[in-house]
């Protein structure tokens, strides 16, 4: 028996991996976010499957559901939206199930930022504006933030953010973030990454509080930086024809492969 976690991607229901829905399928149980994930994905488990929406549930009722199932020799689908790495509560139920001597597996999904990036039609790093992204979040009631992990900190790189979990505390992102970016500089904010009823609304750090409206108060992401004018970068070496491609492999399957990564 085995609890699979799996990143269920942003809203929309294809935009997850092959394994994830293969997995689905093959678990006689499905514990999943009813909050985020969308019904559709739910189409892919087995007819006979109990399929537990668990919104409403406390860790201690997840970890029972997950324990009743281990009882009866039953694999478990856990189903997150977006991917497992960031924000999903998967740390805290490994734990206990660790210590229950429970198996996990993890198979990663389509975060939320990539699926808002892909919606923007834009790269998140573009050479001579930002060649990092920041995730990050501000404050709520569910976390608070390390010192040292605050907007204004990650603000003095200049480069791109992503900022989680934060619409309802726009005020402060605006003003944590105007001293260092200027007022003029490029924001999104798409609401519903990839939905069917997805939003997206450019403004600037000056504009952005009148460009949004009050029906935009959550499951909204915040992009910030340069690299959202989409102009005035330089153009990367990658394909240049001068550029050394000796360590380049010619197939995935070459010697080195693992090596090459994006500006390689």
């Amino acid at each position: 028996m085995t609890v699979h976690f799996i990143g269920a991607g942003p809203g929309s229901s294809d935009l997850i991996p092959l394994r994830g829905r293969a997995l689905i399928a093959a678990c006689p149980v499905c514990l999943y976010a009813g909050s985020l994930v969308p019904d559709a994905l739910l189409e892919h488990c087995p007819e006979d499957a109990r399929v537990v929406n668990t919104a409403a549930m406390s860790l201690d009722d997840i970890v029972g559901e997950i324990k009743a199932a281990h009882a009866k020799g039953q694999d478990v689908a856990r189903l997150h939206s977006g991917d497992l790495s960031v924000w999903s509560a998967m740390g805290e139920q490994i734990r206990r199930l660790k210590a229950e001597d429970i198996p996990v597996s993890v198979t990663p999904g389509v975060p939320s930022f990539a699926a808002a990036a892909a919606s923007l039609g834009t790269e998140l790093t573009l050479p001579g504006l930002g060649q990092s992204v920041v995730l990050t979040r501000t404050p709520g009631r569910a976390s608070s933030m390390p010192e040292g992990e605050s907007l204004a900190n990650f603000a003095k790189t200049g480069t791109t953010l992503a900022i989680h979990l934060s619409i309802g505390n726009l005020d402060n992102v605006i003003a944590d973030l105007t001293p260092h970016y200027g007022a003029d500089c490029p924001v999104a904010v798409v609401y519903r990454a990839s939905w069917p009823d997805e939003r997206i609304i450019r403004a600037t750090l000056e504009t952005l509080k009148d460009a949004l409206d009050e029906s935009i108060s959550r499951t909204a992401l915040i992009l910030v930086g340069p690299v959202l004018k989409g102009e005035g970068f330089d153009e990367s070496c990658l394909y240049s024809k001068d550029y050394d491609r000796r360590y380049r492999p010619q197939t995935a399957d070459s010697p080195w492969s693992s090596w090459s990564h994006g500006d390689d």
